[in-house]
């Protein structure tokens, strides 16, 4: 007999198809059956209540707090069911003890450096071990091209010689074979940003033989976003390497309303066979590090060289001229408006009373130019501040997440004071505001965006669909209460109307609340494509 059986469920099986009424019973872990009469040992009453597969966040930062904290409740009260790990070229595999120690530092705004951690992983296979000793989620790894660069040439500003090259292809076709799904890159970020057309060309050259796809972080999100996304087409009909935009977006004032204009090129771009998709998140702030607000050229060689820049009175008026004459490149060509900058997080509780400002705030407080204020900042915090960066448009997001290509990644950041609410909050928004009370997508395009469509990009094996076979990622919802509680005042609050979700056919959320199991894994890429482990 089955060991449960979800009856009378409202099934909206991820397809984008329209939902049915039936039963649903799981058997070790797969779903077994679709029906009408069905039974099981154990029984929901699903009347009323939605029953999808289980959701995929496309874009994920939790690459150490899924370690530190493995129940994962960010995730898996909103319905997350497996998320995307390595993000923007930055992450903690591959890795050597010199440039481990470096990406703790510069990464620590996104993920925190938690004390006593076991940092006893240097290869892509040994960081997706480690996750299989039990995580709350499911989960999978791109190969962060920024990680790669340092480990072949350091945070040098210059394209790579030969060797250097054919270095970065082997351990990235390293990460590939231990089970990466595919590369991420992080153009405006030290060092992934001194890397040119070619050099990422010949690296998603690898990443097409092996069956995976290219995630960038590109140049420009402001000034140049079209010329940016422009640029990773264009690598990617070179290459053949499929290609995700993460984070699909168009911020500051000088973009707008244009997001046809973006999603005009990506039809074209589908148009001509380039295998494009592309998330984002339903919020309009963004989140980053302060330090990544810094022109490229203030980072070069690594956290000890930008903070020995942050105290020399002549660098710090070059950076002034940058950030607020000509546009930096680390605020994406566009003159920082310190007034949209506001403070998230900060390593040292001494600054925390700066959290919930905006630089100009404090620059007003204190009786100083925002851009003094970053600076000292940075330099008091040792580079450890987040920000929100006040910079989106609600046509664009609107316009982006009604597009055939799109999918669903909450880029969500789980450390500091005040975290974007988006960690806590991506999926029930799009559930609850977005789906609901204002009629953007179907309860059923919506949910496609978060399952089928994610699960066909990653190659994942059975999973993404309510079918007979398919592995039991589920939730089961209320589309009639489920939103996101999340806020920025109060950014860990969980998602309501999540009655239920199971993961690899074990209840992580059972009547609302977590159950402290750690049925997830690492899914790996296989060239038959993505299985767990």
């Amino acid at each position: 007999m089955p060991d449960l059986l979800f009856r009378g469920a409202t099934v909206v099986d991820g397809s984008g198809a329209d939902r049915y009424r039936a039963d649903v019973t799981v058997t070790d872990g797969l779903i077994e059956a679709i029906g009408g009469g069905l039974t099981a040992t154990r029984v929901i009453d699903a009347d009323g209540l939605v029953l999808a597969p289980g959701f995929i966040d496309m874009h994920a930062h939790s690459d150490l707090q899924l370690i530190v904290e493995p129940e994962h409740p960010s995730r898996v009260t909103q319905g997350v069911t497996c998320e995307v790990l390595g993000q923007d070229g930055l992450s903690y595999a591959p890795v050597t003890d010199t440039t481990l120690a470096a990406l703790r530092r510069q990464l620590v705004g996104w993920n925190g450096d938690p004390e006593d951690l076991d940092w006893n992983w240097r290869t892509v296979g040994q960081y997706l071990d480690r996750l299989d000793r039990g995580i709350g989620t499911n989960a999978c790894y791109l190969v962060p091209h920024g990680s790669v660069r340092m480990l072949a040439m350091g945070w040098d500003n210059r394209p790579p010689t030969p060797a250097e090259l054919d270095r970065m292809r082997q351990l990235l076709a390293q990460g590939l074979r231990e089970g990466a799904v595919g590369m991420s890159s992080g153009l405006s970020y030290t060092p992934g940003m001194y890397a040119d057309t070619a050099e990422l060309t010949a690296l998603c050259e690898v990443v097409a033989e092996y069956g995976g796809y290219h995630a960038p972080h590109q140049r420009s999100y402001g000034k140049g976003a079209l010329e940016g996304y422009a640029e990773m087409v264009e690598i990617a009909r070179r290459s053949g390497c499929p290609l995700h935009l993460t984070h699909a977006t168009m911020n500051f004032e000088v973009n707008r309303g244009r997001a046809g204009e973006l999603l005009a090129l990506v039809d074209q771009a589908i148009a001509e066979g380039c295998d494009l998709t592309l998330d984002s998140y339903p919020y309009l702030p963004g989140s980053t590090t302060l330090a990544a607000l810094l022109p490229g050229w203030a980072t070069e060689g690594g956290p000890d060289a930008t903070l020995a820049r942050l105290g020399d009175p002549a660098v710090r008026e070059r950076i002034r001229m940058d950030v607020e004459e000509k546009g930096s490149d680390g605020c994406h060509g566009v003159v920082t408006d310190w007034a949209t900058v506001q403070i998230s997080g900060v390593g040292s509780q001494e600054l925390a009373r700066s959290v919930g400002a905006t630089v100009a705030e404090l620059a007003k407080v204190q009786g100083r130019s925002g851009t003094e204020v970053f600076l000292d900042l940075l330099h008091e915090d040792r580079l450890a501040t987040t920000i929100l960066q006040h910079v989106g448009d609600e046509e664009n997001v609107r316009a982006v997440m009604r597009h055939p290509a799109h999918t669903v990644g909450s880029d969500g950041l789980l450390v500091g004071a005040r975290p974007h609410p988006r960690a806590w909050g991506t999926f029930a928004r799009y559930l609850g505001y977005y789906s609901r009370e204002l009629g953007v997508l179907t309860l059923e395009e919506a949910i496609a965006r978060m399952t089928g469509r994610p699960a066909r990009r990653l190659r994942l094996d059975r999973r993404g669909l309510i079918r007979p076979g398919h592995h039991a990622d589920l939730v089961l919802l209320d589309p009639g209460t489920v939103r996101d509680t999340a806020t920025f005042d109060h950014p860990r609050r969980p998602a309501a109307g999540i009655a239920y979700v199971y993961v690899n056919g074990t209840a992580v959320i059972r009547e609302g609340r977590t159950t402290g199991a750690l049925p997830g894994r690492a899914l790996r890429r296989t060239d038959r494509g993505t299985r767990a482990s």
